[in-house]
């Protein structure tokens, strides 16, 4: 493609509304975008074409999900305030914060939660008795993530 072409185009471009076109000659190609916040052209090398086959979709009745996502704890959920790794004791050789079993108040630090170099303490926001622990010390946590599952 001639650059005079080229340049046609760009100016066509900088004197209209349209924000993107595109001109295929043979197997020349090119795209001239505007943006708005940098309004520098685009070009794009020919791409050969390919003869791709794609395969016939599954019926429905033999496709299967398979889904990723742990089913939701059931019970009164204390859950991760943010992201960071989850530790169960205040130092590597104390005693976990709480334990399966134990009986806390609202109030009551459970664990803390490092996120960048900053290690806080995560408090109940009410008691109960603590039935299952669902993280393990030095695992990654998300936001909103269920730690502990409370009766």
């Amino acid at each position: 493609m001639d650059i005079r072409k080229i340049k046609q185009l760009i100016e066509l471009l900088e004197n209209s509304d349209v924000s993107e076109i595109e001109i295929t000659e043979g197997e020349e190609r090119v795209r001239i975008s505007r943006n708005q916040a940098a309004s520098q052209p685009i070009y794009q090398a020919p791409i050969p074409a390919a003869n791709f086959q794609i395969p016939a979709a599954a019926p429905l009745a033999t496709q299967t999900a398979i889904s990723t996502e742990k089913a939701e704890p059931t019970g009164k959920l204390i859950r991760s305030p943010m992201v960071g790794t989850f530790y169960s004791a205040p130092s590597p050789d104390a005693e976990n914060f709480v334990k399966i079993g134990q009986e806390i108040k609202t109030g009551d630090t459970v664990c803390i939660i490092e996120a960048m170099k900053m290690f806080n303490r995560i408090e109940a926001e009410f008691g109960g008795k603590i039935k299952e622990i669902l993280v393990e010390n030095g695992q990654p946590v998300e936001y909103d993530e269920p730690l502990f599952v409370l009766e």
